[in-house]
């Protein structure tokens, strides 16, 4: 019998090689950064949330410090990667792939969560984890749980398919972040982010990111009624 899995979700992680000296760097530039309240955080959020995250304004990766463009260099050169192996192209062709972005910190505190949703008018987006510090780690605190997409696997369940092996399990998936580690995921794959619950004032300190693409050379098609 071949069994092969159909429909699947792609979902890439990549660490980050010694990452204690760049992660020491991001903690302390976010947090100066939260400190300061309005003028980096998020004039206009949209994804349910409570006062114990902090959710900064979506221009990180532009910002002229050096943690920064190490860490943007690291998930650009991690989503090209992606992009390359699971479309098959090579190195020329990803050359003329050409990236538009939106990125964000989060700092989050005890009990702060992080509501369902995806990131439309995208096709990736990444987390990067900075640290997740004072919390047991076999909790659920502070997970980032990707929902199943598959909308109507449960419409019945018995004993011949409730403990199916990965990836054709019905449940949905959650991961507890590693410091250096980035997931790359679809944008329209639906996440939430558990609340986090240390065990004294530890943090959860993340980076995210959403990406799409042109490619030079191919022009989107022109509407008939344009000149």
């Amino acid at each position: 019998m071949d069994i092969k899995p159909a429909f699947s979700t792609p979902l890439a992680f990549a660490g980050m090689n010694a990452p204690e000296a760049l992660n020491a760097q991001l903690r302390e530039l976010f947090l100066a950064c939260e400190a300061q309240g309005p003028k980096f955080a998020n004039p206009d959020p949209y994804t349910h949330r409570n006062d114990a995250l902090f959710e900064s304004s979506f221009t990180l990766f532009d910002w002229p410090h050096d943690p920064i463009a190490k860490l943007r260099d690291f998930c650009w050169s991690s989503l090209y990667r992606v992009i390359g192996e699971l479309n098959q192209y090579d190195t020329h062709t990803l050359q003329k792939l050409h990236i538009a972005h939106e990125s964000w910190f989060h700092v989050t505190h005890r009990g702060g969560y992080f509501g369902v949703h995806n990131h439309p008018l995208h096709s990736w987006s990444g987390v990067y984890c900075v640290c997740q510090d004072g919390d047991n780690p076999d909790s659920d605190s502070g997970k980032l749980t990707f929902i199943n997409p598959h909308a109507m696997n449960t419409m019945f369940i018995d004993m011949a398919t409730h403990r199916m092996k990965p990836p054709f399990s019905m449940g949905n998936l959650s991961i507890r972040l590693q410091p250096g580690q980035l997931v790359v995921f679809p944008s329209w794959l639906l996440h939430e982010v558990t609340p986090f619950e240390p065990m004294d004032d530890g943090l959860r300190i993340t980076v995210a990111f959403n990406a799409r693409f042109q490619m030079q050379g191919v022009e989107p098609p022109k509407s008939p009624f344009a000149p």
